[in-house]
């Protein structure tokens, strides 16, 4: 997904920290509402039938001593067990089994589209060979894409040349944005705010409109627009965490979320929830990318 000479321009450290920030959304209603909700996870190593390691994400590491009488039968039971949303039974040497399979099967001249599927792969693998256990199995059954799937996908979501940005507002100013400008080998440069709130002029404080500034701004500097997607932060905030249908298609109808321009080949099948695949692509170059940290 990334060029091997992508350059990343115009982020403040405030910038960027709003951007990670998107991806901590907040649960649908308040916790003070939820006190008994299961929060965390929590990470147990076993071998040869005995815990090795237990640690939990909020909590730190938890004494195996008070649980070494008890090792849990599965990830879902550990999970219930230290009240966490999430958990993990980890076999000693799983982890280093699929390092060792993927420095044996990644070729030189893979990408890093390719590197990530083989990783994913070799997780997999050990998942079905029961050396690993997650709770909750969400994507369990889900099929593995093919990295011509992958890249037909960015395909259809910025050509060769084309930009996709995503632009959040919050009082009348622009809270934060992110250009992605694609050429024919990635990603080949994120843009951030920085470089283009001079751009923009003089703001309407109305973001309805002032979104065309930003627009025509990016295309300045990084090339034309093959995805726009923009709303007030708050808004993106709720509709993370929105599990309804639709519900960015109602975004969008009732102009919470614009999106200009937007692919035809998303719009239909996807019922016009192209943010959340801009949303997606965005959350991997977070994750892959952290300059103030």
């Amino acid at each position: 997904m990334l060029s091997p000479d992508v350059r990343f321009e115009g982020f403040t450290a405030t910038d960027w920290v709003r951007v990670l920030s998107l991806f901590r959304p907040r649960r649908p209603g308040s916790e003070e509402r939820e006190p008994d909700r299961p929060r965390g996870g929590v990470v147990a190593v076993h071998a040869g039938g005995r815990l090795r390691k237990l640690m939990h994400t909020d909590a730190g590491r938890l004494r195996i001593d008070d649980a070494q009488r008890g090792l849990p039968r599965s990830a879902e039971e550990l999970a219930a067990r230290h009240h966490a949303s999430w958990a993990a039974v980890i076999e000693a040497g799983a982890l280093e089994a699929i390092v060792e399979r993927f420095g044996a099967r990644t070729r030189r001249g893979d990408d890093f589209l390719a590197q990530s599927l083989l990783l994913l792969q070799l997780a997999r693998e050990e998942l079905h060979a029961g050396r690993i256990d997650l709770w909750p199995a969400r994507l369990r059954g889900v099929p593995m894409p093919s990295a011509g799937v992958v890249r037909g996908t960015l395909e259809s979501l910025a050509g060769v040349g084309k930009t996709m940005v995503i632009g959040l507002f919050e009082g009348g100013e622009l809270w934060t944005s992110v250009a992605m400008r694609r050429d024919a080998r990635g990603i080949n440069l994120i843009l951030g705010p920085d470089e283009v709130r001079k751009d923009m002029g003089l703001l309407a404080g109305d973001w309805r409109r002032d979104y065309r500034h930003l627009s025509r701004a990016i295309e300045e500097r990084a090339g034309e627009l093959s995805l726009g997607c923009f709303a007030e932060a708050e808004t993106i905030r709720k509709l993370e965490v929105d599990p309804s249908p639709g519900a960015w298609a109602r975004a969008v109808a009732v102009r919470d979320v614009i999106l200009a321009p937007v692919p035809a080949a998303l719009a239909i099948p996807l019922g016009i929830d192209a943010g959340r695949a801009a949303l997606s692509a965005l959350r991997a170059i977070a994750d892959r990318i952290d300059p103030v940290g």
